[in-house]
């Protein structure tokens, strides 16, 4: 048998009833987890929809809720002790970029020329996995923030891809098997269609990062989120998100190693962490919520701004209402339909407005495209 986050996974089903004691009434026991059908402690063959799996962990591992709270308790207090975290880690779009081999495009030809032909920024960062007929583009920076990344956090992969997919781009990320170890969540282990959730990590959402490109999956767990802009590597990419521009390996460059997307995000998560862990906070640190921390860090991006929209919501749409509003003030702004002496920023989608006018004259104005 072995070990696991602290509960008894067993190799071979036979040595289940001698975990409990032949003394233990199965009436008694309350089914902690379940292995092939069985019961860990008990034995007792036990229904295939019984708890929740966790088959990245082991194949037919079950776990109870019970189970699963006592297990995030326990490894929260081991992590603290550590003064780490958790990060939940995207792959596509935010580690890296991954495409089709058929999908690689004329102009993308030279991907293929694995030589010394190659820019020299592509020589270690991009990968023909034959086994899956995928090209991968490594992120710029990728394996330094997982190195920084791994000092404050225990670390996950969640991806919708499938599981195959996962392990191999687990390997070009963690060759060394340094970071994830079986912390590898891929769609088969999802709970629900369509959508990622924090209920098959073993993680107290209290003290759970993620970071993903897309805000949609994680539908119950957005306060825990911090959206990444997408890595559009290969021009399928600006196919399939209907971009009108050219991807970057079509324009043969990439994101800049020291002020691209993942050293930024590696910069907040940095602050996030300090602050978590403020020693002259007095609150015991079980109780401390990083999601809350989180909010207050997004407030400073805006910190002071006073913005005006200008034609950017449809007539009679309750202006306080609408997404980018709420965007604004989530981030720190004070917003307003009116302009007055106050106001930093206008928003528009029309230069020629009033509203637009005034703000070209005397602040800043941030033009945003219709439709």
């Amino acid at each position: 048998m072995e070990k696991r986050c602290g509960t008894t996974v067993v190799r071979n089903a036979s040595t289940i009833p001698s975990l409990c004691g032949s003394s233990r009434k199965k009436n008694m026991c309350p089914h902690p987890g379940v292995y092939a059908g069985m019961c860990m402690r008990c034995g007792q063959e036990m229904d295939d929809e019984f708890g929740v799996a966790f088959g990245y962990i082991h194949k037919k591992l079950r776990l109870a809720n019970d189970e699963i709270s006592r297990l995030r308790d326990k490894d929260l207090k081991n992590l603290l002790r550590d003064r780490k975290l958790y990060l939940i880690l995207d792959l596509d779009h935010t580690l890296l970029h991954s495409t089709r081999l058929p999908d690689i495009t004329v102009e993308e030809g030279y991907l293929h020329n694995q030589t010394d032909a190659l820019p020299d920024n592509l020589k270690s960062s991009l990968f023909r996995v034959d086994g899956i007929q995928m090209m991968t583009k490594l992120r710029p920076f990728v394996h330094s923030f997982l190195k920084e990344a791994s000092n404050l956090f225990e670390m996950y992969i969640y991806t919708m891809g499938e599981r195959p997919y996962a392990l191999e781009m687990a390997k070009l990320l963690d060759p060394g098997n340094n970071y994830f170890s079986s912390r590898i969540i891929a769609q088969g282990d999802c709970t629900q269609r369509n959508q990622k959730g924090l209920d098959v990590v073993l993680g107290r959402e209290s003290a759970v990062l993620i970071l993903d490109d897309t805000e949609a999956v994680w539908g119950k767990h957005k306060e825990n989120l911090l959206l990444m802009e997408r890595y559009h590597f290969f021009a399928s990419s600006c196919k399939e998100f209907g971009l009108n521009c050219k991807s970057l390996s079509q324009l043969k460059s990439d994101e800049s190693e020291t002020e691209g997307a993942l050293p930024t995000v590696l910069k907040i998560l940095q602050r996030i962490h300090n602050l978590f862990f403020d020693e002259e906070r007095q609150d015991n640190l079980e109780d401390r919520d990083v999601r809350q921390v989180l909010k207050a860090v997004g407030k400073e991006v805006l910190k002071d701004c006073k913005v005006v929209f200008s034609r950017v919501f449809p007539t009679n749409f309750p202006a306080e209402q609408h997404t980018l509003w709420k965007m604004a003030e989530q981030l720190g702004a004070t917003c307003s339909t009116e302009i007055d002496p106050s106001v930093t920023h206008v928003v528009s989608t029309d230069a020629g407005t009033h509203k637009s006018r005034w703000a070209v004259r005397r602040i800043n104005i941030w033009s945003i495209p219709s439709g």
